[in-house]
């Protein structure tokens, strides 16, 4: 080991004496004489000079020192001890720069802050002293004054009970944002106990002087920081979140249906509440689709996520059922296009969906579903039915072919499409969530308007809800009386041949008479009748149904083959001999349509409205 080498650093040795002298005269050069060494060492007598004095005369060239040497003896500049390096005056000047907690009085360090401070003492809390910098925001205070008549203040901003309790509890209480009442300025303001001794008179012996010493006050330090800039700030992101909300709840709304659709044969209620107060709603989403021949579309949804981006994919979403729908195709080929459609709008978004098709000819509802909730449904009796299988993935997640399936839902049904908004808790299995929901519909009863608000408050679902809830009531009277006289059905089995058209003109005609319409209805009904026969007769195979139905407000005609190729409008050269038929039936009727038939075949419909009464 090259001990030349590191005998410098060993202490005691004298290269390191030699080392730390040579260190002193290389700072004196650069002037660095009268910064104090890091190490508090004492330096050789060479290396310091005596100060001149006041009167320009030599100061005495033997400084003491402070510091202690290496024996423990404090003593002079000279000495090779391991003492303070620096002089009287180089230490007193660093001394004065930081001056010693010690020396500095309580009022003096609370008159220099900026925030306001108060300090009350006794159970009437007697002010005994304010700094300048609440004297200057709320003026002058009278001391020895209860708190509530001298610091009027504190009374506004309700903080007298607090002093109470500090003082009682003898712990610390912070209160934030207290406004006063013109709001002009906000505070968060701490209480702190503290306890002195009281000013005590003269004792007369010496155990009346022990007695006074021993006695104490207990006050307490009222520090208010004024946080008012703050507070606006707050309040400008807090009026600014709340316009961002009405905004995005506003899009939610407008993306949603205005006023929905009233069928002949169902009733039907929905409702849709933002879930919290943030700006980011959510993508719930319902609507209801007549598809003539008083067949009814019923379809409810979520789009995972919240915000605007989910509220516009459930727009894109809304406005492709309501497309599709006019197709008249079956739920799971419904179904199946939206899953496409949603994979192309944005892969990152899952969507769910329920899509559903009632027919009161049936008495049936045929339901698809991508990943959703089931439907339930309550008998007239209040037994409640949950709609089975089949249930396929979410939308957006592609390859995989949906199916349909059908729940009966007859007079004096009741059911109820939903999110998950309105079943699903933190920490709880959303299977019990749909079983509270069972409790709840089979003992709803009113409306469809009235079932919804009663579910919603029976699962809690109130305006704190952390999530965004859609439900939709849907409801097949139980007609009776007078009612039930402006619903009928009629239908007849076409076997095919040379009479099934004057069959189908003759069973027209008794019927729309029973019915008691007026006699131009009647003509153009049994028109509508015979050139749909016609047509199933040319163009299709049997079986063959001739089908009338009335409601309240519309007479229905229906013709169903087992051809499952539709129809559609042309024109027709003056030569033709055939191809009006359709457009015969276009023209006189309200409105017309044809769908495939689930077993296979086609249904060719159209409608007169009839006259308001």
């Amino acid at each position: 080991m090259n001990f030349t080498r590191w005998s410098a650093r060993f202490p005691g040795t004298q290269r390191r004496a030699a080392a730390r002298t040579e260190h002193a005269a290389a700072q004196a050069k650069r002037g660095e004489g009268a910064v104090p060494a890091a190490r508090g060492g004492r330096a050789d007598p060479g290396t310091e000079r005596a100060a001149p004095a006041a009167d320009g005369k030599p100061a005495d060239p033997t400084v003491s020192g402070t510091g202690t040497g290496a024996g423990g003896g404090s003593g002079t500049s000279s000495g090779s001890g391991s003492g303070s390096g620096t002089t009287t005056a180089q230490r007193t000047g660093v001394l004065a720069a930081v001056p010693s907690l010690d020396e500095l009085s309580v009022r003096e360090v609370l008159g220099r802050l900026p925030a306001l401070v108060a300090l009350v003492h006794g159970p009437e809390h007697r002010v005994a002293y304010v700094n300048d910098a609440y004297t200057a925001g709320f003026g002058a205070r009278t001391p020895g004054a209860p708190a509530h008549e001298a610091l009027p203040e504190l009374g506004e901003l309700g903080l007298l009970p607090l002093l109470d309790q500090v003082q009682r509890s003898g712990k610390s209480r912070t209160a934030k944002n207290r406004t006063t009442p013109g709001g002009a300025h906000s505070y968060t303001v701490t209480c702190t106990p503290v306890e002195f001794p009281k000013a005590k008179p003269p004792a007369n012996t010496a155990a009346e002087a022990g007695s006074e010493a021993e006695a104490h006050h207990t006050g307490v330090l009222i520090h208010l920081a004024d946080v008012t800039d703050h507070a606006e700030a707050v309040e400008r992101l807090r009026a600014s979140e709340r316009r961002q909300r009405e905004a995005a709840v506003t899009l939610q709304r407008s993306l949603l249906p205005q006023e929905l659709e009233q069928p002949d044969d169902l009733r039907v209620a929905a409702t849709y509440q933002p879930g919290g107060t943030e700006a980011a709603v959510g993508g719930d989403w319902y609507d209801v689709i007549t598809l003539g021949a008083g067949r009814t579309a019923l379809v409810i949804g979520d789009v995972m996520g919240r915000g605007v981006r989910a509220a516009a994919v459930m727009g894109q979403l809304r406005t492709a059922v309501r497309a599709y729908a006019r197709l008249d195709l079956p739920p799971h080929e419904v179904l199946q296009l939206l899953d496409g459609l949603a994979a192309e709008i944005d892969a990152s978004q899952i969507a769910t969906c329920v899509y559903a098709v009632h027919d009161p000819n049936e008495g049936l509802l045929a339901y698809a579903s991508a990943g959703h909730l089931p439907i339930l449904v309550r008998d007239e009796d209040g037994t409640v039915r949950r709609a089975a299988d089949p249930t396929g993935p979410p939308l957006g997640t592609g390859g995989w072919l949906h199916t349909s399936g059908t729940i009966a839902l007859g007079p004096g049904s009741t059911a109820v499409l939903y999110t998950d908004g309105l079943v699903e808790r933190r920490g709880e299995d959303i299977d019990e969530g749909v079983a509270a929901l069972e409790r709840a519909l089979s003992g709803a009863q009113g409306t469809p308007a009235v079932i919804c608000d009663r579910l919603m408050r029976a699962l809690g679902v109130d305006a704190d809800h952390d999530d965004d809830v859609a439900v939709m009531v849907l409801q097949q009277p139980a007609r009776t009386g007078a009612d039930a006289e402006l619903f009928h059905n009629a239908a007849l089995e076409l076997l095919g041949g040379i009479e099934a058209a004057p069959r189908a003109r003759a069973f027209a005609q008794g019927v729309l008479a029973s019915w008691r319409f007026p006699v131009e209805l009647c003509d153009l009904g049994v028109l509508a009748a015979s050139e749909l026969v016609a047509n199933s007769l040319q163009h299709g195979t049997p079986p063959m149904r001739l089908r009338l139905r009335r409601t309240d407000r519309r007479l229905i005609i229906e013709v169903t083959d087992g051809d499952d190729h539709l129809p559609r409008r042309r024109r027709a050269e003056p030569g033709d001999e055939t191809g009006r038929g359709i457009s015969i039936v276009a023209t006189i009727a309200s409105s017309w349509g044809s769908r495939r038939t689930p077993g296979g075949g086609k249904a060719v419909w159209c409608e007169f409205a009839l006259p308001d009464k």
